[in-house]
């Protein structure tokens, strides 16, 4: 991280941070249909004050509020498709939307959006093809949480 200031070597840390978290979520959601709670809340908590030192330490705290906000309304969408279709999202998805919108709303509304939607999209793609291929019916439960992470990452190669 040579050559750069302390608070893009925070950002850049939130980064790989949240990086090496996801690989670790995808992994636990794919193998056990969870997301633990231990690994969720301390991360969506630490990256969202990593990202305030960093606005701090920048003079402009407008990404840091964003943030928190992206959290805020990317999990009460979640909370609200919850409750509208209680076995179609976990209460795990839920909370790692406050992970996944405090990440993405850093970057900006724009990858936001494009990230909680291609969370859905590649999460249909992917169901799609099972269910052609005859590895999963209706009623296949499918990890999301993959999903919401590969598409937080392809929001920020596509924004």
């Amino acid at each position: 991280m040579a050559g750069m200031g302390a608070g893009e070597a925070i950002v850049a840390t939130a980064h790989a941070a949240f990086l090496v978290v996801g690989l670790v979520l995808i992994r636990v959601d794919i193998l056990e249909h969870r997301l633990p709670d231990r690994i969720v809340l301390p991360s969506a908590i630490g990256l969202t004050a990593l990202l305030a030192v960093a606005a701090a330490m920048a003079g402009d705290l407008q990404p840091a509020g964003r943030a928190a906000l992206g959290g805020l309304t990317l999990m009460g969408l979640y909370l609200a498709l919850r409750a509208a279709h209680p076995a179609g999202l976990g209460g795990g998805d839920v909370k790692l939307a406050a992970l996944v919108g405090v990440f993405l709303g850093w970057h900006g509304w724009m990858p936001l959006v494009v990230g909680a939607g291609a969370a859905f999209v590649l999460g249909a793609a992917f169901a799609t093809v099972m269910m052609l291929a005859g590895r999963a019916g209706r009623d296949t439960h499918i990890a999301f949480g993959p999903w919401m992470i590969v598409g937080a990452w392809a929001a920020l190669l596509v924004t």
